[in-house]
């Protein structure tokens, strides 16, 4: 079988193609070792009613795996006995180095077996790997160097049995179906293997093909970790987290991973809710040339964002790309919950027009919108350093039982997060939140949920990734513009409770956490402060805005007055200026309505400094909303509070111009005498 091929010299001499170095067959000898065929009968979901004719897609049932490996105890014990004594006769390598003072000389070598042992133990363990290779905060280089070739320079199968799938899936030899094909593998990952080709009608694609046998190993290593699991949760008290799940959850995602046809779905979903973004390239599918084990998809012309090199060469800016992934991903798992969970950096690449590419859509993943909201709500509570809140967000994003005793985790928590968080939340990388909870997870009844664990997976590496770029990336710096924004326009009963505990203080409206808001929004990619104000004035002048309207009324009435009173004072001092009398000084204020009006001008900086503003466009809401009763009512509340400030300022300053200054907790003293006139506190002088 001789497809027309792309020349060779063509292939190595693009330089922003996924690999540019030739991939090194495997040994012969490990072919049958390595991709076997598959053995057990795996179970399959119902085709839907429309496409009876087409394969059914693979799904994972650890029932039927379960009840499978149970008849066949030996197979599952030479399995076992295989990785034990793999990993076992590594971890000897590296003591005896240690022994001998020779830890530091062999450790490209021991880098190399580690590579070579997860190659060769399969595609569960190269994932760990690929996780591995994006931590240069806790591998060292040598290693993380090794761990990089898992990404994408795995050995490939035999052509031979790539062309036969092909055939298979496709219904024709691959010579008939592609008007030119590489001779070899442009790259071979953990579950296929990818050829740059062409369409009989142009277009330039990447053809990936499954590895054979890949089922069967899969779901045997994925047996013998859930009965490791299950072993561990049920004989180590010390482990509160519920392993089984989060196994089944990593197996049902790799099944998926496994249905090439899913992972065009999943591509096609991610380009509808994320393609737009700026920035951000998700190719195109072909489904005319793919099957459950053959995809077709629009090649991408890209360089890893680890390549630091090749991106500076091409002047691309990587800090700029890294932000753009961590936008992305923080709609990904806050606004629409369909997340990547292998952002490993084979699956993300620099394009030559300085766009961030997602190139594989096995592994993804959901989270629930109630896990979403919760997610916000504990940002909130951190930043807030309120525990108390952040204990309760645990509950609800189902760490700890409702029935649980937070009296004890509560200042657990502020010990651990007033540690962690430092000066500043902008100064805490995600790594150190996962550290810390994971030491505190110890000592109390905390459990890890399955969604949880692939949303660690998926943010520590890419925190990973944007490490490697720069060093001094910080995760929540980059994430907090985006939860400003969705806290300033978000609908959400939840999150507008949110906006208030962020914005008030026993009663006190807290102008400078609003300042940092508006700022934080203002540096969000996709912020519209006009669309913002009309959407918060539209909230604020409704019923759903009374809990924040109520407040509101208080410091605007003292911005008032303090503003009619310092205006009076200067026409006042102008005028007697004018006719030689004398001139008092600027009227007496306290610190908190002088901080008020400077917090007021700052903000309107704030908006007339942020892109696109036009104060013009609020102009046609205005009669709407002096229309409505909500509006009416607090313009009279307004009024009623700047006539009572008038009126005990009158009475201040003539009735008791001369009493002490003191003012009784009480409203009455017991002090003998008759109850002298106190006002009450809304009447005082601010």
């Amino acid at each position: 079988m001789n497809p027309k091929t792309v020349s060779q010299n063509s292939h190595r001499s693009d330089s922003s193609v996924i690999v540019t170095e030739p991939i090194t067959p495997v040994p012969a000898e490990s072919v049958a070792e390595l991709y076997e065929l598959d053995s057990m009968p795996l179970p399959a979901a119902p085709p839907k009613a429309a496409t009876v004719a087409e394969p059914a897609a693979l799904r994972y049932d650890p029932v039927e795996i379960e009840a499978y490996y149970r008849r066949r105890p030996f197979e599952v014990l030479a399995r076992l006995i295989k990785i034990i004594s793999r990993f076992l006769w590594f971890v000897v390598g590296i003591r005896w180095d240690k022994f001998t003072n020779r830890d530091i000389q062999n450790r490209r070598r021991r880098a190399i077996q580690l590579r070579e042992l997860l190659t060769n133990l399969g595609p569960a363990y190269i994932k760990v790997g690929q996780a591995l290779s994006t931590r240069p905060d806790l591998v060292p280089s040598a290693y993380l160097e090794e761990l990089a070739l898992l990404q994408d320079q795995l050995p490939p199968f035999p052509n031979e049995l790539a062309y036969q799938f092909i055939e298979e899936e496709l219904g024709d030899r691959p010579d008939r179906i592609y008007a030119e094909l590489t001779p070899q593998p442009v790259a071979a990952a953990s579950l296929g293997q990818v050829y740059k080709g062409k369409l009989k009608t142009g277009e330039t694609v990447a053809v990936k093909v499954q590895r054979p046998g890949l089922a069967g190993r899969i779901a045997l290593d994925i047996y013998i970790l859930r009965r490791l699991s299950q072993w561990t949760q049920n004989n180590l008290k010390q482990v509160r987290s519920d392993l089984v799940a989060i196994m089944d959850e990593f197996g049902s995602r790799i099944f998926e991973e496994m249905d090439y046809q899913h992972e065009g779905q999943n591509a096609e979903r991610f380009a509808e809710l994320y393609g737009h973004l700026q920035d951000v390239h998700v190719p195109r599918i072909y489904w005319d040339y793919s099957g459950r084990r053959v995809l077709t998809m629009e090649w991408v012309a890209g360089t890893k964002l680890t390549n630091m090199e090749a991106i500076k060469e091409q002047n691309i800016d990587a800090r700029h790309l890294i932000n753009v992934g961590v936008q992305c991903s923080l709609r990904q798992l806050l606004e629409h919950g369909f997340f990547h969970a292998d952002p490993h950096p084979g699956n993300l690449l620099a394009t030559t027009d300085g766009k961030l590419a997602y190139i594989d859509f096995g592994m993804m993943s959901e989270v629930k919108p109630y896990q979403r909201y919760g997610l916000i709500e504990a940002v909130v509570h951190l930043v807030n350093r309120d525990f108390a809140g952040l204990a309760r967000d645990y509950i609800n994003l189902d760490f700890l039982t409702p029935d649980t005793d937070l009296t004890p985790i509560i200042p657990a928590l502020g010990n651990v997060f007033n540690d962690a968080l430092g000066a500043s939340v902008a100064e805490l990388n995600f790594k150190s939140i996962t550290d810390q909870l994971s030491e505190l997870m110890y000592e109390y009844p905390f459990r890890v949920p399955a969604y949880y664990a692939l949303i660690i997976r998926s943010l520590v590496t890419l925190e990973g990734i944007a490490i490697n770029v720069d060093p001094e990336f910080k995760v929540l710096s980059k994430a907090y513009p985006y939860v400003a924004k969705r806290l300033l326009t978000d609908d959400s009963p939840r999150l507008r409770a949110s906006l208030r505990d962020l914005l008030f203080r026993e009663g006190q409206f807290r102008w400078n956490r609003l300042e940092n808001l508006l700022r934080n929004a203002s540096s969000g990619q996709d912020f519209d402060l006009n669309q913002t104000l009309n959407q918060t004035l539209d909230f604020l002048f409704s019923e759903r805005g009374t809990f924040i309207r109520e407040p509101l009324i208080d410091e605007i009435v003292k911005a008032i007055d303090l503003l009619g009173r310092r205006t009076l004072h200067n026409v006042s001092y102008s005028l007697r200026e004018r006719v030689g009398l004398a001139v008092n000084e600027t009227p007496n204020r306290t610190p908190e309505t002088a901080q008020t009006a400077e917090h007021i001008q700052r903000i309107w900086e704030i908006l007339k400094d942020t892109p696109g503003f036009d104060p013009m466009q609020l102009v046609p809401i205005i009669p709407q909303l002096l229309l409505k009763p909500e509006t009416q009512r607090m313009g009279q509340k307004i009024a009623n509070g700047l006539a009572q400030k008038a009126i005990a300022r009158l009475i201040r300053e003539t009735l008791l111009k001369d009493a002490p200054p003191e003012v009784p907790q009480n409203r009455y003293r017991k002090t003998g005498t008759s109850p002298r006139l106190v006002l009450p506190p809304a009447a005082a002088i601010q």
